[in-house]
């Protein structure tokens, strides 16, 4: 008896005999690969693309021969002539076993092809979205099969896809029986896969093979900025990004100014709430005006936020997140429908918000877990997500500990007397001549110092207009290391310093970066009260650090993980002569970018991922910082600059900090005069 057709199929290596005449397409089914296809084989989506291979191949013991497969038939060509298939490409429902043959299957074709970001320490992610597309052609009425047409609709994606049971909108009701009128009883549905809230459900149903994609948002509600990624939920890949300021920072720059907002003001946290779902929707209506798509047509969003922000989303009073034991209302996921949060996107779309990890710590640090996984790392790290509220992870494959730490809004510019947000005009990078001791610097939009003779010229759009987050920590650390600014903090005078630039402004000394009142612009400088407000947000951010390691009972970490848009910014060696991280080789200080974002489209694209994180911060073990008496002690030593008792071994190895102190005799930030108490 002549064997069938042996079907190989690479790179998964899996093979089968298959009677002549079987599509491949089928083969991959029923060997359990991973071909893609919407239309179900009708030679209409044309995702199930192959590329067989011919001559001998000695590993798997064939020779293929050229015939192999069945002719190129019209619908191929029919394909080809529109759209065009690579060279040497066969549609995988259109081309059919007729000897033995090795099928390559391309990465553009597998339904969990891998998405590959651009950063070769993170991971991959496997496309496998809750929300996809199906295709089906449904049996039509007739006086012997009353059913009605959901009904056999169902029928139809179970039989074609293997699809369970499925429920529908009202929405969906209303446009079925037009729907399949119009598409000849031939129609594409989207289809959310159901969750441990939702069952399977058709969310929507198009005419004919629907020609168009749908889409996700993966979301980070910051307290400052809102950043959200519209995904192609078919492809993974990202269509357009964009963000907003956060509209609450009007009640508050940081949690604890909103928490009490909203205790002093009967109907402030409802204000809040509706102040940031409507700055989300103008945000999605912009993100969706950039991809040329309808909003309608985003079907799946994932958000990512600190328990505040977590709260105020919802609609839920923060009172009990302003107080000890900080309780949240829940801390477990959450899916939701987009209609029950004021959401304009498509009307049935679900929204799928990551676990909390414990008080303080929120869905934004599960999310930044998900992304850099310290619990699958073999050596110690540190992930450190900057911004008003800090969150921080320790951990490696044995155990993982979570903190966040109130470091507030200076990193981001305020509360600074010159700072202002990211923007063209803002100054990002900072050097100090240590022999002159005058600064030179770059703003954010030229690539010029401000030392080059057409930084004038280049820069006359946008002026010089203040000092970013990134440019006040290089701005202090390379005062520091200039001898300008002292270990405790203070800034000398000119004398002491040897700075022209250094100048008496009331009780304290400042240091003049920058005079563009010549040109109507504004003179930038750096006080002795900004110098206080960034040691006080330094030293909240090494202390829960140091106190993490305490716990882990360790003195140094392998590396460090700075993570945050703010974090992918910041200068290693000039955050560790600031002393906001633990002493490391610089080398071993990386950046994540924004990984609280990253760990959003990871969920948004991967249901799986969604399992996982849920598993992964239960077993976090969240440290309270506010308890712990440790904490204070910490945050004293850290606030001298880098530390007053951390030795800091490999920073002393790289830079030589001045040990001169300008404090002449008085004590207090005023360099020696005390304040008199006024009655």
């Amino acid at each position: 008896m002549t064997k069938d057709p042996l079907v190989i199929f690479t790179p998964s290596g899996k093979r089968g005999n298959f009677p002549v005449g079987t599509p491949i397409l089928t083969a991959a089914r029923q060997l359990g690969v991973d071909l893609d296809s919407v239309c179900g084989g009708r030679g209409i989506c044309s995702k199930c693309q192959i590329a067989p291979s011919f001559g001998q191949f000695s590993k798997h013991g064939v020779t293929v021969a050229d015939d192999a497969l069945s002719e190129w038939n019209s619908v191929e060509q029919r394909y080809d002539d529109i759209r065009g298939l690579a060279k040497g490409r066969r549609l995988g429902c259109q081309a059919k076993v007729q000897k033995d043959v090795v099928i390559d299957v391309p990465e553009t074709s597998q339904v969990h092809k891998q998405v590959v970001r651009k950063r070769a320490e993170a991971r991959d992610i496997t496309l496998n979205p809750t929300t996809r597309l199906y295709y089906v052609e449904v049996e039509e009425p007739d006086m012997h099969d009353p059913s009605g047409d959901l009904e056999r609709l169902i029928v139809a994606l179970r039989r074609d896809w293997d699809l369970p049971d499925l429920e529908a909108d009202l929405t969906v009701l209303k446009a079925l029986q037009p729907a399949l009128r119009k598409g000849q009883w031939k129609v594409t549905c989207a289809v959310h896969l159901g969750d441990d809230t939702f069952a399977p459900r058709i969310m929507q149903v198009w005419p004919g093979y629907f020609e168009g994609a749908i889409y996700g948002l993966a979301v980070d509600l910051g307290s400052t900025t809102i950043a959200t990624h519209l995904c192609d939920l078919h492809s993974g890949e990202v269509v357009a990004s964009s963000g907003i300021m956060n509209p609450q920072i009007r009640f508050g720059e940081d949690l604890m100014s909103r928490v009490s907002y909203s205790m002093m003001n009967a109907s402030g946290a409802v204000e809040m709430t509706t102040a940031v779902q409507e700055g989300m929707n103008a945000l999605f209506t912009q993100i969706a005006s950039e991809a040329q798509i309808d909003r309608n047509q985003i079907m799946d969003a994932v958000f990512v936020c600190n328990p505040v922000m977590h709260h105020l989303f919802l609609g839920i009073d923060p009172f009990e997140l302003g107080q000890a034991p900080f309780a949240l209302a829940t801390s477990e996921s959450l899916s939701l429908r987009a209609i029950e949060l004021n959401l304009n996107i498509h009307p049935a779309a679900r929204i799928y918000i990551l676990p909390c990890i414990a008080g303080h710590v929120g869905a934004d640090a599960a999310a930044v877990a998900l992304s850099e996984a310290p619990d699958k790392s073999e050596d110690l790290v540190l992930v450190v997500d900057v911004g008003t509220n800090a969150e921080i992870l320790l951990g490696n494959k044995d155990k993982v500990l979570a903190c966040s730490s109130p470091t507030g809004p200076a990193f981001e510019g305020a509360q600074i007397s010159s700072g202002q947000r990211a923007a063209p005009g803002a100054i990002e990078r900072v050097e100090i001549d240590p022999v002159t001791k005058l600064p030179r610097f770059k703003v954010i939009g030229s690539d010029l110092w401000s030392d080059d003779p057409d930084f004038a010229k280049e820069t006359a759009s946008t002026g010089v207009t203040g000092i970013c987050g990134s440019g006040i920590i290089e701005m202090v650390a390379e005062m520091r290391m200039a001898g300008i600014v002292d270990a405790p903090g203070l800034i000398g005078t000119a004398e002491q310093t040897g700075s022209p630039n250094c100048f008496t402004d009331g009780r304290t000394q400042s240091y003049l970066v920058h005079d563009g009142t010549a040109t109507g612009g504004p003179k930038i400088t750096v006080t002795n009260r900004d110098i206080r407000e960034i040691q006080m947000a330094k030293a909240a951010l090494y202390s829960g650090a140091r106190l993490l390691m305490d716990k882990f009972g360790v003195d140094n970490v392998d590396r460090i993980v700075l993570a945050g848009a703010f974090g992918a910014h910041i200068s290693p060696k000039h955050a560790m002569v600031l002393g906001m991280i633990p002493d490391a080789p610089l080398d071993k200080v990386t950046s994540a970018g924004n990984a609280a974002g990253t760990g959003a489209r990871i969920a948004l694209l991967n249901r799986d991922a969604r399992a996982e994180i849920e598993d992964t911060v239960h077993k976090i073990h969240k440290i309270e910082t506010a308890i712990e008496p440790r904490f204070q002690e910490h945050f004293v030593n850290a606030s001298a600059i880098p530390n007053a008792v951390e030795p800091f071994p490999i920073l002393n190895s790289i830079v030589t900090l001045p040990t001169a102190t300008h404090n002449t005799g008085g004590g207090g930030e005023d360099g020696g005069r005390r304040r008199r108490r006024r009655g």
